[in-house]
């Protein structure tokens, strides 16, 4: 793995908790207005900058991308954001409760993007890919970095342990309870040398951006002549965290009608394939086990074995997907249906609850699919279902903004 120290623009300490803000893409426009509300300097005014448009505009005008960059240069004008002195790395950590992950903030390659030795799982969107690639050439920056997982490195944790005992830049906690604490690591070329050691990192979350700036670094390199590979728009900006510290949630679904069929008839369709346990809890205990609500009640499902040397076909959600979902319910593509919904597990099996019992249909309370899962996936070549990993906790925007 090659990682890159890179002279980025970044908030200045006092200010860092307001301009730091949730990904774009976890929000829409009307909650990313709501979160901006009466804090000038949160990045939210760049990542969506529709919110400072009249309402109706279309998030994919010029007049949008127009004001994402006006809006990145009004802050570096009020010095919310400063250029930082010379290169840098740095430790993030996040803490959620009981849970603590430190990731490397650093510039990745793309190309080993391109090269596969960082790798993907996951399929994008064209046109959230066009939406991304056209904001970071219109900003000449990536404001919303990429997290990366790769297996554990014994050297590089050793830095972080030697690093983290020092007094932070930046540490807050977020209205959401979770608590971001940053170390800066001037220059780091002992830490480029410990990531040599890494054979490959994987995308956990970010696919869009990671294959928005590559799109980006394609055009500049067409539009320069005298192109060398030394400059900074081959770079995108990621945080690597060893998987062992990393945490998936489940992505639940909910199917909001039983496809023609009454309860009883769909129970014991369900029973025939799954079997079928009454009084099941809310949340799986295991891989190959799903929770079902349904009519009031939990169920509990014991998914039947997927093809041994299919990795993707053995996940739960495949399972679901192949055995139930499609057969029973008539759902047959989960990309286009409009009678599927997906849940992400940081709202709890409640919300479950909560959808079924207002608006009727099923619900499906999955075990996380596990770090060493998704990587043998995607050692393979292969590609995840959609909507099969939830990464919590999330990275905030605009603690380092990588420019080029």
């Amino acid at each position: 793995m090659r990682i890159h120290p890179f002279q980025g623009l970044v908030p200045t300490p006092a200010l860092a908790p307001e301009v730091a803000c949730v990904p774009y893409d976890v929000v829409n426009a009307s909650e990313a207005a709501a979160l901006a509300a009466g804090k000038p300097h949160s990045l939210l005014h760049v990542d969506r900058a529709e919110i400072d448009l009249p309402p109706g505009t279309d998030p994919h005008s010029d007049a949008v991308y127009a004001k994402a960059r006006e809006n990145l240069l009004a802050l570096q004008r009020a010095g919310a954001l400063v250029r930082e002195t010379g290169p840098c790395l740095y430790v993030y950590q996040q803490q959620m409760g009981a849970h603590r992950q430190r990731g490397l903030v650093a510039g990745c390659h793309l190309d080993d993007y391109d090269a596969g030795l960082i790798k993907k799982h996951e399929k994008t969107r064209r046109d959230k890919e066009d939406d991304r690639t056209r904001l970071i050439d219109t900003l000449s920056a990536d404001t919303g970095p990429v997290l990366l997982a790769y297996r554990d490195a014994p050297a590089v944790t050793a830095l972080v342990e030697a690093k983290t005992p020092e007094a932070p830049r930046y540490d807050f906690t977020a209205p959401d309870g979770i608590r971001h604490t940053v170390w800066r690591i001037a220059g780091g070329a002992g830490w480029v040398g410990a990531f040599g050691g890494v054979p490959a990192a994987y995308i956990a979350d970010g696919h869009h951006r990671v294959a928005s700036a590559a799109r980006v670094a394609r055009l500049r390199r067409e539009r320069n002549p005298r192109h060398t590979g030394a400059e900074e728009y081959n770079w995108f900006l990621g945080v690597l965290f060893p998987a062992s510290e990393l945490k998936i949630l489940p992505y639940n679904r909910t199917v909001a009608t039983l496809n023609g069929r009454s309860p009883a008839d769909f129970l014991a369709q369900v029973k025939a394939i799954f079997g079928l346990g009454e009084d099941a809890p809310p949340t799986p205990a295991a891989v190959g086990q799903v929770s079902m609500y349904l009519g009031g009640k939990w169920y509990g499902l014991r998914c039947p074995a997927g093809p041994d040397a299919d990795p993707v076909a053995r996940l739960d959600v495949s399972v679901l997907q192949d055995k139930l979902l499609a057969p029973i319910l008539g759902i047959e593509d989960v990309r286009t249906s409009k009678r599927i919904d997906f849940v992400g597990g940081i709202r709890g099996p409640a919300e479950l609850v909560k959808r079924v019992d207002a608006e009727g249909g099923v619900a499906f309370s999955m075990y996380p699919v596990t770090l060493a899962q998704l990587m043998e996936i995607a050692d393979a070549g292969q590609i995840m279902p959609p909507k099969s990993t939830w990464f919590e906790t999330k990275l905030r925007s605009g603690l380092f903004i990588h420019t080029f």
